[in-house]
């Protein structure tokens, strides 16, 4: 029995097929060989390693359409060979990276050496006289060109006989086929719909193309061999077909780029001479400890033939430097390698933290080195770009990554098919949890609501079934947001690619496939917190003339400790959620390793050792060891197991493990399997006994290593993630103006966010001032001792307007209203952009009331129209603003409310005065601040007067009904409970925006203050 056609799911949506349940059918049908033919080259590697697995012939197709004089007429190409796998390869990369629908004939004839090129009997064959065409391949492929015969579900085309007619009359042989695109015969709906998903049609669409049948399920042999009982030969022949197909995928190769040296130099002196120029420049005079550590890790590194890997980076990273593009200081055990410090890889000297070379590459287990470098990242593709030109554009590419049909999107994707209302689907959306990682069953499970929606409804119980049928299955393909493959040769010798973004191709294997046939990948991330410190660094070098070097900051600074010791952490890097907060309070840093060891430590399990650790960094407690040997290593930790470099080292110190064995040790116990941990343990007693120590003391430091196996963390990540950390924290200490115009800038459009920074601000003293037309920037800048905030800050204003603006008056500040009409065209002086500016006080500097300013848009819009109605020089450039310039519409002062609302309006929040501020001062009554809420005791009295932002109205258990309101001062925001009793009472005063003044009393649960109501006033 073989399977000459098989379309798997792997071909986004053009297959039903999962390998796991075609697998399963294959096996119990005692399948010899089958085929995979996708229309690309898509999961080539899972339905190999599927067929080795089944004991299967694995056999490689790929099904194109080819080009006859304008044409498209399919075939299938089977790989012969290996030199036929190649020429797949090449021609899938061809047809989804060029311009072209189908295979020109010159292409074909360039790539059909160890190819078999099988005709299928569609009806486009036979419709018309293609003898040309057959004459063609026939010349081509000789007798490596057969006619396939499809009778799905047994049922003889009426093309047949026409179709074997005009394949005889060329002498061709015939086999047996069948597509097979779902597993089994009732599947045949759901691959409809997934085909009516991908296509964008719904089922009940006259234009939807239909199956040609209902049959295209993996048949049974019986089955197979019934629907050919007249043409037993033609199975024969799809067996010898499949079986002369031989190809070898070689997998765990290492196909690593070359870097380009000039001619005579050689690798090894160019990176010892880059490494000590750079640890020269770093360190200064070279210990003897570094130059043993250079030596060993230079050793090690052109053992396993990475030097041009070290190189490729070194070089990139220099390409960062030199544009100004901030890099992080490292990410993951990559900064355990002195050489990638030495190279300006990363910022962290190993030796001055304590950090392993082993827990990064292991001469005992040979795997390729990870460096995953972080870049700011608005201009991570500069390096991407840089990368593909030096190294070529058709030896580097991005990473395909294939989205699937998760529980919520399958579900609406195939309501959506089905031709359900807009209120259907969107209460679909309601009904599924949004939690990631769910599924339709559990969300079926979970919600009564869902179940009793579906459940009597036949539609919708078929519709639940068939989304169930395609949930997970692949729906799209995009690009991996951090990959980049960098090949030694061309990419099309290794691994099929498509077009990309930016002239760059992405391959169409995803990550683990191009790592197992030993591709080079490198992660390229893109770090927020690199642009947000990038975006300060740039706001000091305007302002103050100063240069920033993050690398350079003293890392004793007690300004930035004591911040963090505050817990005062808002916008600094993995320090900011509450917990965190909680812990650096607790913990009280006054040194780099204790951010480090939090950073460690905040996880979940380890963070229950943060009180322990506290206790005994503040003397409240003994510091205590299970054996002397584990001091050296464990003080700097208090005692505590934090990180997966102690284990190394108690292994290497204790146990005389080398630290490549120690790396493997620390590896196997955290796989918690009985038979390694027994091994293992051995191992360890057996090494620590040959040393002197008991086996009894062996075997409890064993156990010990064994509880924190899963708890260690690597040290070398995060003392690199601890570096942004404190960067962020020492710019929050001593440049708090550029620090907040920063992270304001980026947080636009979270409100939660802004108001928070805004409540900071405040606090310090810090001004915010308005947009202003002659000083804002695009986002929110530095200014003197204030923030700015930019015109891209104000709602509703096209970014292009901004634009324009900005260009403009960098020819001079704007005079008036009409000014800037006639400066920036009327394309981009609209209604649009400039009400909400003049509304938000952007325009107050021209002079003129805000009222004023409304009231002459109109006649300033005209004048644009007029006078410059696109941005192409106008009639009257050369006139000068003097000319037909309108007047001024005479209006009565802005009231300062609807000043204060149209503020409100236009950018989100109460910049000149907080209406809650004014009422308090009308009032003359003192109240407790929202932000001062968490300081409150449990049942403390509190009277507090804020506005409504949001209710949450609820029933009780009971069926009684209760709320959850949040309230806004000039300070902050905080909850407020009101129970059913006061519920009942004051429920029609809860109104969004109600100004209400609240009696009631704090309730601290779960580190969160609230306010019980009492009463209102």
């Amino acid at each position: 029995m073989v399977y000459p056609h098989i379309v798997t799911a792997a071909d986004p949506l053009q297959s039903t097929i999962r390998l796991e349940e075609l697998f399963a059918v294959l096996t119990e049908q005692g399948a010899g060989a089958a085929a995979l033919v996708n229309s690309k080259l898509y999961g080539v590697l899972p339905f190999w390693d599927a067929c080795k697995k089944a004991g299967i012939h694995g056999v490689l197709g790929l099904s194109v359409p080819v080009d006859f004089d304008g044409a498209a007429l399919p075939v299938v190409l089977y790989a012969q060979n290996n030199t036929g796998y190649h020429m797949l390869l090449k021609l899938s990369s061809a047809l989804a990276t060029r311009d072209v629908e189908a295979i020109p004939q010159k292409w074909l004839a360039a790539y059909q050496e160890g190819l078999f090129c099988v005709i299928p009997d569609h009806a486009m064959w036979v419709l018309t006289d293609r003898s040309e065409a057959f004459g063609i391949l026939s010349r081509l492929f000789g007798e490596r060109l057969i006619a396939s015969i499809e009778r799905p579900g047994g049922m003889i085309k009426e093309t047949e006989s026409a179709f074997i007619d005009s394949c005889s009359s060329f002498g061709l042989q015939f086999m047996a086929s069948h597509e097979c695109r779902y597993v089994k015969e009732q599947d045949a709906f759901a691959y409809e719909v997934a085909s009516a998903i991908g296509d964008g049609f719904k089922l009940s669409d006259p234009d939807r193309a239909k199956p040609e049948h209902s049959s295209a399920f993996v048949p049974t042999k019986s089955q197979w061999a019934e629907w050919f009982s007249d043409h037993p030969e033609w199975l024969e022949q799809s067996r010898t077909l499949l079986m002369n197909c031989r190809v070898t995928i070689s997998l765990n190769r290492q196909l690593l780029p070359k870097y380009p040296v000039k001619e005579g130099s050689d690798t090894h002196e160019v990176i010892r001479s880059l490494c000590l120029k750079g640890l020269q420049e770093r360190v200064g005079k070279l210990e003897q400890t570094y130059s043993d550590r250079l030596d060993y890790e230079l050793g090690v590194i052109s053992s396993m033939g990475y030097i041009d890997y070290f190189l490729i980076v070194s070089d990139f990273m220099a390409f960062a430097r030199k544009k100004g593009i901030l890099t992080g200081p490292g990410r993951g055990s990559s900064a355990g390698s002195l050489v990638a410090f030495a190279l300006r890889i990363t910022d962290v000297d190993p030796l001055a933290h304590g950090l392993l070379f082993e827990r990064f590459l292991n001469p005992e287990r040979v795997t390729l080195p990870d460096i995953d470098i972080d870049f700011a990242d608005h201009r991570r593709h500069e390096v991407v770009e840089y990368v593909a030109k030096k190294y070529g554009a058709l030896q580097t590419a991005q990473i395909i990554t294939f989205g699937t049909l998760s529980a919520k999107a399958v579900a609406r994707d195939t309501a959506r098919v089905f031709g359900f209302e807009a209120e259907e689907l969107e209460k679909i959306s309601k009904l599924i949890p949004s939690r990631p990682g769910i599924t339709l069953r559990e969300a079926l499970r979970e919600s009564k609501a869902l179940e009793e929606w579906i459940i009597g409804n036949e539609t919708r119980e078929r519709w639940f079934k068939t989304a169930l049928r395609l949930e997970g299955l692949p729906r799209n393909s995009s690009i991996h947001a951090a990959g980049v493959i960098l090949s030694p040769g061309p990419l099309v010798n290794y691994v099929p690619i498509e077009n990309g973004n930016d002239d760059i191709f992405i391959t169409q294997w995803p990550m683990q496939e191009l790592e197992a046939i030993g591709l080079l990948k490198m992660d390229f991330l893109g770090l927020r917190n690199l642009t947000i410190l990038e975006n300060m660094a740039h706001m000091l070098k305007r302002d103050r003339n100063m240069t920033m070097d993050y690398r350079n900051l003293p890392f004793d600074d007690q300004a930035s400790f004591s911040l963090l010791a505050k817990g005062d952490t808002a916008g600094i890097f993995q320090l900011e959620s509450p917990g965190m907060r909680r812990a650096l309070m607790l913990i009280k840093p006054n040194a780099f390793g204790d951010i480090v060891a939090v950073n460690a430590l905040y996880r979940p399990g380890p963070m229950e050792f943060i009180p322990l650790y506290a206790r005994r960094k503040h003397g409240e407690e003994a510091v205590t060891y299970i054996h002397p040997v584990l001091e050296p290593i464990l003080s700097e930790t208090y005692g505590v197991i934090v990180y997966q470099e102690q284990i190394m080292k108690i292994a290497a110190d204790m146990a005389g493990f080398s630290l490549g064995e120690a790396d493997l040790l620390r590896r196997a116990v955290s796989k918690k399997s009985r038979q390694i941990l027994d091994e293992e343990r051995e191992h360890f007693v057996g090494g620590a006994t040959a040393k002197g120590y008991t086996a009894k003391e062996a075997g409890d430091v064993y156990d010990l290593i064994v509880r924190f196996a899963d708890y260690g963390f690597p040290k070398s990540h995060a003392v690199a993630y601890s570096m942004i950390s404190y960067q962020l924290a020492y710019m929050k200490a001593h440049y708090p103006v550029q620090f907040y115009a920063a992270l304001l800038s980026n947080s636009q459009g979270n409100n939660e966010k802004t108001a928070q920074f805004m409540r900071e601000m405040k606090d310090r003293g810090i001004a915010l001032a308005a947009p202003c037309i002659r000083n804002s920037r695009y986002g929110f800048s530095s200014e003197a001792q204030q923030v700015r905030a930019g015109l891209s800050t104000v709602k509703g204003v096209p970014g292009t307007a901004v634009k324009a603006i900005l260009a403009a008056r960098k020819n001079g500040p704007f005079e008036s209203l009409f000014n800037i009409a006639e400066r920036i065209s009327a394309v981009h002086f609209t209604r649009k952009a400039l009400e909400p500016l003049i509304k938000a006080g952007a325009l107050d500097e021209l002079g003129k009331d805000r009222a004023v300013l409304l009231a002459s848009l109109d006649s300033a819009i005209k004048h644009a129209e007029l006078v410059k109605p696109n941005e192409d020089p106008g009639l009257f450039d050369e006139m000068g603003s003097s000319f037909m310039k309108p007047k001024y519409t005479k209006a009565e002062p802005m009231p300062d409310g609807l000043k204060l609302d149209f503020e409100k309006e236009a950018l989100g929040f109460y910049l000149s005065t907080h209406p809650v501020e004014r009422e308090k001062e009308q009032r003359n009554k003192t109240y407790t601040a929202l932000n001062d809420m968490p300081k409150k005791k449990d049942r403390e009295r509190v009277e507090v007067l804020g506005l409504v932002e949001d209710v949450r109205r609820i029933r009780t258990k009971k069926g009684d009904a209760m709320a959850f309101v949040t309230l806004q001062d000039e300070t902050g925001v905080a909850s407020v409970t009101l129970f059913p009793k006061e519920y009942a009472q004051y429920n029609e005063m809860l109104d969004k925006d109600a100004l209400l003044e609240i009696q009631g009393t704090a309730e601290t649960r779960q580190g969160k203050t609230t306010i019980i109501c009492k009463n209102i006033v």
